[in-house]
């Protein structure tokens, strides 16, 4: 099974995003963090995909899952 393309847009203060980072490193899920505070060009990307400027945004594989979705991470996650 190939590995799935993770990324994970946070800012330092969010405690959803610490808990997402958290949980992807449980799973042994490999990931790219852009911080949307000191990146414009990552939060622009991360409104232009997932509409809104909420943290945190992950993308795997080109799916979009706003907020720590479990489930729907695990899902995407496989």
């Amino acid at each position: 099974m190939a590995a799935k393309t993770v990324s994970v847009y946070t800012t330092p203060t969010c405690p959803y995003c610490t808990q997402v980072k958290e949980y992807l490193k449980s799973k042994n899920v490999q990931f790219s963090e852009y911080n949307v505070v000191t990146d414009l060009e990552a939060r622009n990307e991360m409104v232009r995909k997932s509409g809104q400027l909420g943290v945190p945004v992950i993308e795997v594989d080109g799916q979009i899952v706003i907020g720590f979705n479990r489930n729907k991470l695990d899902e995407l996650l496989g």
